[in-house]
């Protein structure tokens, strides 16, 4: 069945539009006339925004963010985006779900998403996040009043390069860039800002560049009352640029925290790196890279390339070009993998040693040395000596608790997940922290928990494959065979290719040969979706799993394991030795 599109134009706008598509509340509405048997399923998406008509033709992004709201609705259900919510919001008799931000396919900015459900009965906005024990604040994307569209990847830097060097001030709880970003291009209630991020200031600011020259103007807003508390702008050459910087941070740091000594403040002045251009590049990859596509990853990794030509000391700028190759291969993406491992290395190698005192630098290297690499120590201390850097570095605080999860220290593992969940409450990525917890729970041997924090992260991003592998082999472990094919099927549809045999390679086991873990053993992860994997065929081949079931009669699924109970469940998860007579061939 071909998609259509409908464009309402006019006085009807978004409210008749909705009114049209939802019927009583739902898609079934429109095919309600036809027979069970001969009856059509709808999704429907609905947007507001610019539509460019050439003959029969349509298209713009009011017709691409439609077609993507589309795909997130659920069979029969109707999902629409935060502008035609702004406007139908009380006018019609529908309930309302937040789904909170989505990254929408080929759209840069993630957006706000909302399906309805009939009979008004909307779900009650979350409670206001706790304000922290010291000064918090978010800065809030930077206008780019350029006139060049061109030039917003120059206002994104700035305001991204701010975040950064106020995230310095260990006296300071600082947002993080990924959910700051999510207001780019939205009218915000400052106050609401603050409540949706729990803090009490909120920065914003614009850029103007034209020629040789810059102008940074910025506001500091108390979030909880509105008020202004300073404002000022900042001119200065390209070449000053770094200046500019360090005066916006000095003002905003002498305005919340007058007291702050200023010896912290010189530390916090450190430029990334002499040349304008390198750093322009830098800035340029840095937009590209938070497209999260394929495409963009390769013209990321291309701008890291010339940054490091422009100034070949230039640390974070080959920490960023690593992480492009650990996103190439956690994505399938690489086409030479001995050769792209062995580059990762060698620019995370040279990123710690030229980047010592820059948090992102050492980050981006301990992450790729521990996930690309394999080198789980050594890339396990550089994250360490980042979060000491910079304690508001959310993603490093992800990437932390990624790589004790294959450590097999869960408990440090949850903590570090929920860290950065605090500091990035609004982060487009937030399905990544939430498998991470998922995972770490399962290396506990706490499978229901893994489980609902895995179908949590499913909820956000249906497509992520590790979450799925964590809740297909959590549901199995706690004898809920039903969920366990479900998503077994899901995870079948997502990675067509993925065999027992090839597990290894998919999941970078490979790299950790001969390791001795600390906690759970290296084929933890192994055993889990190979014990799911076998679980969904029994569960398909009902005739066969009489057979099956007695080959793996050691496997108890784990019930609600208590604390105290971790250890145990964990050393009762199977063995790939126990799965061996199951599938033909040893896979370890």
């Amino acid at each position: 069945f071909d998609p259509v599109v409908l464009v309402f134009e006019g006085d009807p706008g978004p409210v008749g539009c909705d009114q049209a598509a939802i019927g009583d509340g739902d898609a079934m509405g429109v095919a309600r006339q036809i027979g069970q048997h001969r009856r059509i399923i709808l999704r429907i998406g609905i947007n507001l925004g610019d539509v460019i008509g050439e003959g029969s033709d349509i298209y713009g992004d009011g017709v691409n963010i439609a077609a993507r709201l589309e795909a997130l609705a659920e069979p029969g259900g109707v999902c629409i985006s935060v502008k035609v919510h702004d406007e139908v919001r009380g006018k019609i008799d529908v309930g309302l779900e937040d789904m909170g931000q989505q990254s929408l396919k080929n759209i840069a900015t993630p957006m706000r998403t909302y399906p309805l459900r009939p009979g008004g009965d909307s779900t009650p906005a979350p409670s206001a996040l706790a304000l922290p024990d010291k000064p918090s604040i978010a800065v809030l994307p930077f206008t780019n009043m350029s006139g060049d569209p061109e030039q917003e990847y120059f206002a994104d830097g700035m305001a991204e390069d701010i975040i950064t060097e106020l995230s310095r001030f260990n006296a300071l709880f600082v947002i993080a860039r990924n959910s700051s970003f999510t207001y780019k291009g939205r009218a915000v209630d400052v106050k609401q800002v603050g409540r949706e991020l729990g803090v009490r200031y909120v920065l914003e600011g614009s850029v103007r560049r034209a020629g040789n020259r810059a102008r940074i103007t910025g506001q500091l807003i108390d979030s909880t009352t509105g008020a202004h508390i300073w404002a000022d702008r900042f001119d200065g050459g390209l070449e000053d640029i770094f200046d500019l910087q360090d005066q916006v941070t000095a003002s905003v740091v002498g305005a919340i925290t007058p007291k702050l000594e200023q010896a912290e403040i010189e530390r916090s002045r450190r430029k990334l790196t002499e040349s304008l251009d390198a750093y322009d590049y830098c800035l340029r990859g840095m937009a590209a890279l938070h497209l999260w596509t394929r495409d963009s990853n390769n013209e990321a990794l291309q701008l890291f390339y010339k940054a490091i030509e422009r100034e070949p000391d230039f640390a974070v700028a080959y920490g960023l070009a690593a992480r492009c190759y650990l996103r190439r291969k956690t994505n399938g993406w690489m086409t030479d993998r001995a050769q792209e491992i062995a580059e990762a290395t060698r620019l995370a190698r040279r990123a710690a040693d030229l980047g010592r005192d820059y948090a992102v630098a050492l980050s981006s290297a301990g992450v790729a040395l521990a996930l690309v690499s394999g080198d789980l120590d050594d890339g396990d201390a550089l994250i360490d000596r980042a979060l000491v850097l910079n304690p508001n570095l959310a993603l490093a605080w992800l990437q932390s608790s990624w790589v004790k999860v294959w450590l097999g220290e869960s408990e440090v593992a949850i903590e570090r997940a929920a860290r950065a969940m605090r500091l990035s409450p609004n982060d487009p990525q937030i399905f990544n922290m939430q498998a991470g917890t998922a995972a770490a729970h399962f290396v506990a041997g706490c499978y229901a928990e893994a489980l609902s924090w895995a179908e949590m992260s499913i909820r956000v991003q249906r497509d992520y494959f590790l979450s799925t592998f964590v809740a297909a082999a959590s549901a199995a472990l706690v004898g809920d065979d039903a969920a366990a094919k479900k998503v077994m099927a899901r995870l079948c549809q997502i990675m067509p290719e993925l065999r027992i045999s090839n597990l290894k390679e998919e999941l970078g086991l490979d790299h950790f040969e001969g390791r001795s873990w600390q906690g759970l053993h290296r084929h933890a992860l192994m055993t889990m979706i190979a014990y799911a994997f076998l679980q969904h065929r029994r569960l398909a081949q009902p005739e066969r799993g009489k057979k099956k079931q007695r080959a793996s009669t050691s496997i108890e699924p784990a019930r609600h394991p208590s604390r105290n109970q971790k250890s145990r469940a964990a050393s009762h998860a199977p063995t790939m030795s126990s799965l061996a007579p199951m599938v033909g061939h040893q896979t370890s």
